[in-house]
């Protein structure tokens, strides 16, 4: 323990630091801009470099994360010290709180419920939640309470593994295979029909079927979108290239040409 506490103790001071900068800023005679924020006006930021955190990890550098996860953890505490400037909550009844519900939540570690696996856990992990949100008043139900504000094809994917694990599913990817021919069929036909508000309807329906097939197949939809945009941007990248060296201008070429470029690039 005293070992421990001694590698804990760098931390602390650290933390504490840290702290100091964030008050300094918010002084009275401090920064005009961090001072002007407001928890409105800081989510923003909040969200960009939540962004900027997971686009380091997945790019696999361990200096950049460790940037950004600072940048984040600044904003984490630059919000927390908004809400207890106003006599709303602290930093310490963030902490509590937290503390708590990773207890309560994980009743196979810190209490006597026994599991045979991971899936075990996230059962338990839904139900305990559920119960939680009925006690506040909230809805019951298997979805949970995604936020409405993640990107909506992340929440496609989380939507459609939330509803599996009451068994409202397909029973393999060519299930939902069949769903999306399904889809485009009713999509044709809105789309034939000159029906704006049907074909919205059935594009969604068949967006959603697509993030359930990526599900199926054990592949996140967000993921995957953002590696097919890097290859064709990559691509038109390419293809802008070749027209530039030929001294010509995109506007400039056919339909014809610029696939036939383009067929270059791929190849």
């Amino acid at each position: 323990m005293d070992e421990q506490n001694k590698e804990e103790k760098p931390l602390v001071k650290e933390f504490l630091s840290l702290m100091e900068v964030l008050r300094r800023l918010r002084a009275p005679d401090g920064c005009p801009w961090d001072r002007e924020q407001t928890p409105e006006t800081i989510k923003k930021y909040i969200l960009e470099e939540a962004h900027e955190l997971t686009e380091a990890v997945e790019q696999g550098s361990a200096q950049e994360t460790c940037e950004e996860l600072g940048d984040l953890f600044f904003l984490l505490l630059f919000l927390a010290d908004l809400y207890e400037e106003k006599g709303q909550f602290t930093l310490k009844d963030a902490l509590v709180k937290i503390r708590q519900k990773m207890i309560r939540r994980h009743p196979h570690i810190f209490g006597d419920v026994e599991v045979n696996g991971a899936e075990d856990v996230i059962a338990n992990w839904q139900a305990i939640k559920a119960k939680e949100a009925e006690k506040k008043g909230g809805r019951k139900s298997a979805l949970g309470n995604l936020p409405r504000s993640l990107p909506a094809l992340q929440r496609a994917f989380r939507i459609g593994e939330r509803v599996s694990r009451v068994g409202f599913d397909w029973k393999d990817a060519s299930g939902v295979l069949e769903k999306i021919d399904e889809e485009i069929s009713e999509l044709k036909e809105a789309l034939y029909a000159n029906q704006e508000k049907n074909v919205e309807e059935e594009l969604g329906d068949l967006l959603f079927s697509v993030a359930n097939l990526s599900r199926k197949l054990g592949m996140n939809p967000e993921d995957i979108l953002k590696k097919g945009l890097d290859k064709f941007s990559q691509r038109f990248y390419a293809l802008e290239e070749l027209i530039e060296q030929s001294g010509r201008k995109m506007s400039e070429l056919s339909p014809e040409e610029l696939d036939t470029i383009w067929e270059k690039v791929k190849a």
